[in-house]
């Protein structure tokens, strides 16, 4: 499946508070608020109902599909069809844990970004399917290079996976990048899979776009949404694919012999959450400002300590280059060292950026998920240990 550091970061937790640190923990991308009262609500209405603990069926009930793809209209401007084109998911890494076994035979190759979230890799290894990597750098705007992409890969590529915000950079993508995208895999027959769990987190005026908006992107691409982040859901489970009819039929059919479906009242507590979402004022960000203040607040904090880490245009990650000392002293940029010997020392608990791909090394996530009065404190910490004030363990 790949990447160990995940169980190190656990490793490393649990040996802090064995030292008895204090614990600010930045390492897990889990909203730390709770939904909105009607969402609530609407999911302990629906669990106390007697008809509501049979089997709910892969396909999801009409009332969800339908305001999902409603939501997709209001948010995006993208129409898809409730019927043929959505389905929903246990959270949108249920797809793309189970998309390329869906879509794909062993040997086939499939384009994938570096760094990017280890499901993507995973399920690539899982399915017997070979992965290209597509280098996210600074020099790209952490954007793929797809003209660096040789002919022959993308005559044997069955699907390019692409996330505009994604995990853990929250990269800046417009019109443009995804009509060049959407023209590539024209040219060459590959199905566009755009992971878009982030689409409410974008700042500073940026409001990430679907590519199913674009004319004609259904017949080329697909998309996966989640209410985790969007809607403070993550312990739901609960999202949707939608677009492409033959490979969200095809991954319906792989997940028709695996699950049963999402409970009912979760999928009541997600049309409450679409419907919310719609009946907002016009202008309304949802969970975006709360982020972005968290962004701001962190970002500032760090630079008072010495360290100066780029603002993300969305996402709740900061992706951070180590800082200069740790780039230069010996250490050959290891962000696990770095990121083990902080959480040790001070109890701030980050992510190396090799649990991402080869190209996150040098750097960490830091997931934005403490209110700001603690990041400030956590600021402070990491301020200490780079300066080498905190003994180093």
């Amino acid at each position: 499946m790949g990447s160990s550091v995940f169980s190190k970061v656990f490793a490393w937790k649990e040996e802090a508070v064995r030292l008895g640190r204090e614990m600010i923990d930045l390492s897990i991308g889990t909203p730390d608020r709770p939904p909105a009262p009607e969402i609530r609500r609407a999911l302990s209405a629906a669990a106390l109902r007697e008809d509501a603990y049979g089997y709910p069926g892969t396909r999801g009930s009409i009332a969800f599909r339908q305001q999902a793809a409603a939501w997709m209209a209001h948010r995006f401007g993208a129409s898809v069809d409730a019927e043929l084109e959505l389905l929903p998911l246990m959270g949108s890494q249920d797809g793309l844990a189970h998309l390329a076994q869906a879509l794909c035979d062993p040997g086939d190759l499939a384009l994938v970004p570096d760094p990017g979230y280890p499901i993507y890799a995973g399920a690539l290894r899982l399915a017997g399917v070979t992965p290209h990597l597509l280098p996210l750098r600074r020099e790209n705007g952490f954007l793929p290079d797809l003209s660096a992409v040789p002919d022959e890969v993308w005559s044997r590529a069955r699907f390019i996976l692409v996330g505009f915000p994604g995990n853990p950079i929250g990269a800046r993508a417009d019109e443009s990048d995804f009509a060049q995208l959407l023209a590539l895999a024209r040219k060459w027959n590959v199905l566009i899979v755009h992971d878009l769990a982030y689409s409410e987190l974008g700042f500073d005026g940026y409001r990430p776009m679907s590519i199913l908006a674009l004319p004609g992107a259904k017949e080329q691409a697909i998309e996966l949404h989640s209410c985790s982040k969007s809607f403070n859901m993550p312990g739901c489970r609960v999202g949707f694919a939608a677009g492409n009819a033959a490979a969200i039929g095809a991954l319906h059919e792989l997940k028709g012999h695996i699950d049963f479906g999402v409970f009912e009242p979760v999928q009541e507590a997600a049309i409450e959450a679409f419907r919310l979402a719609m009946a907002a004022p016009s202008g309304d960000r949802g969970v975006a400002p709360l982020y972005e203040r968290r962004r701001d607040v962190f970002c500032a904090a760090l630079a008072a300590e010495g360290w100066h880490v780029d603002k993300p245009a969305a996402t709740m990650f900061i992706w951070a280059e180590l800082p200069e000392r740790f780039l230069r002293g010996g250490r050959a940029g290891s962000a696990s060292v770095f990121a083990g010997e902080l959480l040790l020392a001070t109890g701030v608990a980050v992510v190396p950026g090799e649990a991402f791909g080869v190209e996150g090394e040098g750097f960490v996530r830091i997931a934005l998920v403490r209110e700001e009065d603690t990041l400030r404190e956590a600021a402070r910490r990491i301020g200490r240990f780079i300066r080498g004030e905190i003994a180093e363990v």
